[in-house]
C-alpha cells in the first residue's frame, strides 16, 4: 500500500453534508480532499435527487415546533425518567451511565436550530436561491422552505465553490477503515479505488450516508422484511454504511434507532426518484386480502404519512393499494399529492377494479360497502382537517371520510421506501464524534445520515438541513483545530 496523500481534512462522502464540510474548511485555508464512491456524473448521492425541503418558516428561522419535535423523537420512547435531568447537565457533570446515551443532547438540538439560518445565508453567498414553493402535500402542519432546483442545486453550488477553493476530489473511491495513532487520534483513512487500497492522511469527516443501500446491514438492523423496502432514489444505493461501521469499530457511541428508518409511500411500478403517492387520505387503503388495516387520515398528511406507511410495510409482502373514486379529481391541485409517473389502475366498478388489481373481488366489495356505510353526512373540506370521520368502523377513518360511489374507480399500489436509516453515531454541537464515554474522538467528525438523531417519527424536512448544518460545523471546527495545532 502506498504511503498516501496528506490533507488538513479528509471528507468521506460528496452529498450536501460532505460538500458543506469541505467548503467550510477550505474557506479557512485548509487543504481538503473529498472521497466519493460514485463517478463524477453521479456525485451527490441522495442529495442530488431530493427536493430538499427544509423545516423553516423563513430563511433565518426554523419552524415553531422544530426543537420540540426533535427532542420528542430523539430518544428511546420509554427512557428512564431519571435520565432527563442528567442529560440536561453539562457532559462533564453527568453521571457515568448518562454520558453516552443513544439519544440526541438538548444542546445539540439547540445548536442545530441556531445554525440553520446562518447556514442558509452562507449558501446564498454561493448563488443558491430559496423560496416557499408548492410541496407535494395538499395539507401540511408546518411550512417548508426549499432551494430552487432542489438538492441538485445545492450539490452543484457547493461543488463549484469547493472546486474554486482548490478542494481535491477522488471519484469511485470508497472509504473503508479509519487510521489512528497510538493516542487514539484519527489521522486518516484507508480507501479502495479500482481494487487498490489507498491511504489519505488527516482529520476525517464521515459524511457517506446511512445503510439503506446495504442488504446485510438492513437485514441485521431492520430485519428480514427489509427485502420489501426500496431506496427512495438510485442515489441511496451508494449508502452502504461504511462510515457508521468504521466509527463504531473504533469506539464511537451509537445513536438513533438502528431498527428504524424514514418511511415514504411510493409506487413500486415507477423507476423515477421519489415516486410518492400522498393521496391516500382521500380514499381507503387495502392489503392483499382486500381489507382495510389503518386510519388513512389521522391528521395532515405531512405529519402522519410516515406512520401510515409503516403500517403498509407491515402488511403481507409489504404492499397495499389506495382505492379512490372519481371525486378525488375534484380536489384543487390534486396532482401535487401524486409524484409517480405511472397511471392509475382503473375500473368502472369496484368488482372490475378488484380484478384489475388482482385482489379478492368479494372481499374488496365488502370492504368498500362497509366503509361507505360508516360514512356520515358532513362538509367535506379536502384542503384542511375537516373531522369528517366514519362511525362504527374499525379502524376508524378520522378525516375526509366520504363514500366511494362515483366511477371510474382508481387504485395505486404503494410500498414503503427506505429514505434513510435512523441509526448512526453520536456527535456534539461541533459535529465531533463522541466515544462511549461521552468524549470527542480527536480528529473525527460526522455529518448527514452518519449521525444518528431520530427515534419513532422522523421530524420532517430536517435531514438535508442536518447534513448542511453539521457538515458546515465539522469543516469549520476541523479548520480551527488545524490552526491551533
Amino acid at each position: 500500500m502506498a504511503a498516501g496523500e496528506g490533507f488538513d481534512l479528509v471528507v468521506a462522502g460528496c452529498g450536501v453534508a460532505g460538500l458543506s464540510a469541505a467548503v467550510a474548511a477550505a474557506e479557512q485555508g485548509a487543504r481538503v480532499v473529498v472521497l466519493e464512491r460514485a463517478p463524477q456524473a453521479e456525485r451527490g448521492g441522495q442529495s442530488r435527487y431530493t427536493e430538499a425541503y427544509l423545516r423553516m418558516k423563513s430563511e433565518s428561522e426554523v419552524t415553531d415546533d422544530f426543537e420540540t419535535h426533535l427532542a420528542e423523537n430523539g430518544a428511546l420512547p420509554y427512557a428512564d425518567p431519571d435520565l432527563a435531568p442528567e442529560v440536561a447537565r453539562p457532559m462533564a457533570d453527568r453521571a457515568g451511565h448518562a454520558r453516552a446515551l443513544s439519544m440526541i443532547d438538548p444542546d445539540v438540538v439547540q445548536e442545530f436550530a441556531n445554525q440553520a439560518g446562518p447556514t442558509i445565508a452562507w449558501l446564498k453567498t454561493m448563488g443558491v436561491r430559496f423560496d416557499f414553493l408548492p410541496t407535494q402535500f395538499l395539507t401540511k402542519s408546518q411550512p417548508r422552505l426549499l432551494p430552487v432546483g432542489g438538492g441538485a442545486a445545492l450539490v452543484e453550488a457547493l461543488a463549484r465553490r469547493a472546486e474554486a477553493l482548490g478542494v481535491a476530489f477522488r471519484y469511485e473511491t470508497t472509504a473503508q477503515k479509519l487510521i489512528q495513532d497510538e493516542e487514539g487520534r484519527v489521522t486518516g483513512l484507508v480507501a479502495r479505488q479500482a481494487g487498490r487500497m489507498l491511504r489519505f492522511h488527516g482529520p476525517v469527516t464521515l459524511a457517506c450516508g446511512g445503510f439503506e443501500g446495504d442488504a446485510e446491514m438492513s437485514t441485521r438492523y431492520l430485519g428480514p422484511r427489509s427485502s420489501f423496502l426500496r431506496t427512495i432514489c438510485k442515489g441511496g444505493l451508494f449508502n452502504r454504511g461504511e462510515g457508521i461501521r468504521m466509527a463504531l469499530d473504533i469506539g464511537a457511541a451509537p445513536s438513533g434507532d438502528f431498527g428504524s428508518y424514514h418511511a415514504e409511500p411510493i409506487d413500486p411500478r415507477s423507476s423515477i426518484a421519489e415516486p410518492s403517492v400522498f393521496l391516500f387520505p382521500y380514499g381507503i387503503l387495502v392489503n392483499k386480502e382486500g381489507r382495510r388495516f389503518v386510519d388513512e387520515a389521522p391528521g395532515t398528511v405531512d405529519a402522519t404519512y410516515e406512520r401510515v406507511t409503516r403500517r403498509i410495510y407491515d402488511q403481507r409482502d409489504g404492499i397495499a393499494w389506495v382505492i379512490l373514486d372519481a371525486r378525488h379529481r375534484e380536489i384543487p391541485n390534486w396532482r401535487l399529492g401524486l409524484r409517480t409517473d405511472q397511471p392509475p389502475i382503473e375500473g368502472e366498478s369496484i368488482e372490475a377494479l378488484a380484478r384489475a388489481i388482482g385482489l379478492p373481488e368479494a372481499a374488496l366489495v365488502e370492504t368498500v360497502a362497509g366503509y361507505n356505510a360508516a360514512c356520515v353526512p358532513g362538509d367535506w373540506k379536502p384542503l384542511q382537517l375537516d373531522g369528517l370521520a366514519t362511525q362504527g368502523l374499525m379502524p376508524r377513518k378520522s378525516n375526509w371520510a366520504t363514500p366511494l360511489v362515483t366511477g371510474p374507480f382508481h387504485a395505486y399500489p404503494i410500498i414503503s421506501a427506505n429514505v434513510f436509516t435512523f441509526g448512526g453515531v453520536r456527535v456534539d454541537g461541533k459535529a465531533r464524534v463522541l466515544d462511549t464515554g461521552g468524549d470527542p474522538i480527536p480528529g473525527l467528525y460526522a455529518a448527514g445520515e452518519v449521525v444518528g438523531m431520530y427515534y419513532g417519527t422522523y421530524t420532517g424536512a430536517t435531514s438535508v438541513l442536518k447534513g448542511l448544518v453539521f457538515g458546515k460545523l465539522a469543516g469549520a471546527d476541523a479548520a480551527t483545530a488545524r490552526r491551533n495545532l
